[in-house]
């Protein structure tokens, strides 16, 4: 009777595991890399030296492209707007207005890892947000996120 119900309890153990795994979406190394390189050629259009970061859903850089003249700065910096914006799931420009329009928010700059500056945005299939792109080196956040947009609007996720 002890043996039996040793093995009940296993099987009913093992079968919440399996009712817990869960199936996600996630950006492939193909798709991040190919939306780095869109991202780079929109800005350098535009005579803009940019680094370009791709983060998966879990925050873990996926891809990294840097223009030849882009500041160092600029590689860090984007790698933490795309982590704001995967994070928050939301534009990392409007996380940027919320910290400065809403005292609630304020403290929000103190997130470790965040950035808040515009040019990063999060990426989604249907409605999952499935990573982020984040560019830094523009001159203006305004101008990393309209190249991100364009990136995103020209590679099918």
């Amino acid at each position: 009777m002890k043996k039996l119900l040793v093995l009940t309890a296993l099987l009913a153990g093992t079968g919440m595991v399996q009712a817990a795994t869960l199936t996600q979406k996630n950006i492939s190394l193909e798709q991040a890399n190919q939306l780095a390189s869109a991202a780079v050629q929109a800005c350098m259009a535009k005579n803009y030296q940019v680094s370009v970061t791709v983060v998966d859903r879990a925050g873990i850089v996926k891809a990294v492209q840097r223009t030849d003249n882009a500041g160092p700065h600029t590689v860090k910096a984007s790698e933490m707007k795309a982590f704001t914006a995967l994070s928050t799931k939301n534009a990392s420009g409007k996380v940027m207005d919320a910290a400065q329009n809403n005292a609630g928010a304020q403290n929000m700059r103190d997130v470790p890892g965040f950035l808040l500056l515009a040019g990063g945005l999060p990426l989604k299939a249907g409605d999952e947000v499935i990573g982020a792109i984040g560019i830094g080196g523009a001159p203006g956040g305004n101008l990393d996120e309209a190249c991100a947009q364009q990136a995103i609007d020209n590679v099918k996720l």
